[in-house]
């Protein structure tokens, strides 16, 4: 049985998107709770799979070093699968997320130089099963809610 989270939860889950190696005793004196709540409510988030694990988020490099795409594709329907196993392959693809309407896939595409970009995003469009691609070059990250992630000068 999944209970409710409350807000104490949705703290405790954002603390740690930010940082998820930080100690208990830090997240219990930030939410005003004892370090064996905090302990006990992580394990039944944990068990609940409303947290199904933990990451490394690495570093991409100076902020504004590398160049990104937006990507949509139209996809065969018969040949969904097999491109997006072909997709997973490409290390620039930063996000892939299957979407409705006009297009079926949408990806996110970073790349250290420009060159680098355009080269894998002809290779993309050339993956068995995309039918047309519309790419949209980022000109700068206004903001980014994902923890520990770099941001583009303004």
């Amino acid at each position: 049985m999944t209970l409710a989270r409350d807000a104490l939860d949705r703290q405790l889950i954002a603390l740690l998107q930010m940082n998820a190696r930080m100690p208990t005793a830090e997240i219990a004196r930030r939410l005003g709770l004892a370090r064996s709540t905090v302990h006990e409510r992580i394990a039944r988030l944990e068990r609940e799979r409303v947290i199904s694990g933990y990451t490394a988020v690495l570093a991409r490099g100076l902020p504004g070093e590398a160049v990104r795409a937006l990507v949509m594709l139209a996809i065969e329907q018969q040949r969904i699968r097999d491109t997006l196993k072909r997709l997973e392959t490409f290390p620039e693809i930063r996000t892939c997320l299957t979407i409705s309407g006009e297009f079926d896939v949408f990806l996110v595409v970073e790349a250290p130089r420009l060159e680098d970009l355009d080269e894998a995003l002809d290779e993309i469009a050339a993956v068995p099963g995309v039918r047309r691609s519309q790419s949209s070059i980022v000109l700068a990250s206004k903001f980014d809610r994902r923890p520990n992630t770099p941001q583009d000068p303004a």
